[in-house]
């Protein structure tokens, strides 16, 4: 036997990922395969939960491959993924609808109601304002399918539907963390437990909501077959986790109050950490999460499909649907070329509706095109934008938490790699930006969790904190003037589209009513 090994899988958007590491963060192996999104129609995203499975599966095959026959040295297992979305599942673990993502926004009209006559209750109870993610979708299901409503034994996260997969579990075990609470808009956040009063409130059937534990909870332990599928060993420690944020926090040693992380992936988050629970009642703009510490909040905002920008808008521009790693970094290239503020073009990046503050029914858009702008102008405005969205999510949380020092700002996630972004981030919001030593960090945070679980960990923020630093980027002085003022040009610029799309919106459901 060699030394211990902890294994995290992160069950993405994009991609399912594996990654085998030492207690000390060290990384044996690592392994990614796609995962595969189905679009069957204008606003529907969804995934097969077996297909998941699978991904997760193969991806761990394939980590282990790589990890020089050590799967004998594992010792626990942990399973992170996207938050927002949920699946039902009956009695015996098996799915009765599809993966309901994170992206997907057929829940609309579900936002539309629950803002009008829950807002508030669940921005005070929940810490969240409505949005699109569980208790939306609980309910479109609930109105839309009532059929396949009705068979669901439980609602559930990805990573949970892998994690009871490979455990051998019951719908009667099945299992939520307090990291992906707030997105359920059905908790009481402060005391960990489901509120009644919103149950009550949305009427969805409290039956169907799974059991809370703490992230570090040895829920399962690998089945003979997961065992024969996989290479790991029967018996091994199947913990919990959390969700890919905040196990992303963790592992990029977001620990203390006043550091926060920005996650450029898929979407772009920017979360905070602090130490007590303030709602932002005021108009919705942060979610109040928790974080995987004991007492740890995460201040939390996010663009859906932020990241997603750039190989849409290098898609648009090569008048291709198969875009390529190389086809962004030419879109960043451009971007660095063009100066800042981007000659007045502004780029709104919700091209799937605003998530924060909710405004589902906003669309992106380029606002300021002249003759005079180029395609380096249209890079550099998609990048600018995430930026500005940073800026108002920050801003906030200044307000929220005016006793706390900012200055402690991480990256992680594909984007990081971006000098010009990172640059433009420091810019926009006046703070060092740090890139985070580690390879696939959601997975290496989740792995963390699982040590942990097998008591392997004993000191978790302590193991955290000593991940190692990249790159530091400092603000350019000389682009405040600039980017002053074109962060106050987005902001009315979004305001007011707000506005529009959200009249044209209703006058178009009124006439399909009338029709």
């Amino acid at each position: 036997m060699g030394e211990d090994i902890v294994v995290g899988i992160d069950v993405g958007t994009t991609a399912t990922k594996a990654g085998a590491f030492l207690l000390d963060g060290t990384p044996v192996a690592v392994a990614s395969v796609p995962s595969q999104l189905l679009r069957p129609a204008p606003g529907r995203v969804e995934q097969d939960p077996d297909q998941m499975v699978a991904e997760a599966k193969d991806a761990l095959r394939l980590c282990l491959a790589q990890g020089q026959d050590k799967a004998a040295d594992v010792v626990a297992l942990g399973v992170t993924g996207q938050m927002a979305g949920v699946l039902g599942i009956d009695a015996h673990w098996h799915p009765v609808t599809p993966y309901d993502s994170w992206l997907d926004t057929r829940c609309e009209p579900m936002v539309s109601l629950l803002e009008r006559l829950h807002g508030e209750a669940m921005v005070e109870i929940a810490g969240c304002p409505p949005m699109n993610a569980h208790v939306a979708k609980m309910m479109w299901w609930r109105d839309e399918r009532p059929e396949s409503y009705s068979s669901v034994a439980k609602f559930i996260m990805p990573a949970v539907y892998v994690a009871g997969h490979f455990a051998g579990l019951s719908a009667a075990e099945a299992f939520i963390d307090p990291t992906y609470l707030h997105f359920s808009g059905l908790v009481d956040a402060l005391h960990g437990r489901w509120s009644s009063e919103l149950i009550d409130r949305v009427q969805i059937d409290d039956k169907k909501l799974p059991r809370i534990v703490d992230p570090c909870t040895v829920v399962g332990f690998l089945t003979a077959e997961m065992a024969r599928e996989t290479g790991l060993r029967a018996g091994t420690p199947v913990v919990a986790g959390a969700g890919d944020s905040a196990a992303g926090a963790l592992a990029a040693g977001i620990v203390t109050s006043g550091q926060a992380l920005d996650t450029a992936g898929t979407a772009s988050v920017l979360a905070g950490s602090v130490s007590s629970f303030r709602p932002d009642r005021r108009d919705g703009t942060l979610m109040l999460t928790r974080g995987v510490l004991p007492e740890q909040w995460l201040c939390v905002a996010y663009v859906a499909g932020g990241g997603s920008c750039l190989p849409w808008l290098a898609g648009v521009m090569n008048d291709t649907e198969q875009t390529t790693a190389a086809d962004v970094d030419r879109l960043l290239e451009l971007a660095a070329s063009a100066p800042a503020g981007a000659e007045e073009l502004l780029f709104v990046p919700h091209l799937d509706g605003r998530v924060l503050p909710s405004a589902p029914w906003l669309r992106g858009a380029f606002v300021g095109l002249t003759f005079r702008h180029e395609r380096r102008h249209l890079a550099r405005a998609a990048l600018e934008a995430i930026s500005f969205e940073y800026a108002i999510y920050m801003e906030r949380m200044r307000q929220l938490y005016p006793d706390i020092a900012w200055s402690d700002l991480r990256v992680i996630g594909g984007g990081s790699r971006s000098a010009v972004w990172n640059q433009i981030k420091a810019d926009v919001l006046g703070v060092p930006l740090c890139t985070v030593e580690l390879r696939e960090p959601a997975a290496w945070g989740v792995a963390l969790i699982a040590a942990r679980g097998a008591g392997l960990a004993p000191d978790l923020a302590g193991e955290a904190a000593r991940v190692a630093l990249g790159v530091c980027t400092e603000p350019d002085g000389s682009t405040k003037a600039a980017y002053t003022e074109a962060m106050e040009r987005y902001r009315r610029t979004v305001d007011s589209l707000v506005a529009l799309h959200e009249r044209v919106t209703t006058e178009s459901n009124e006439r399909t009513k009338r029709t």
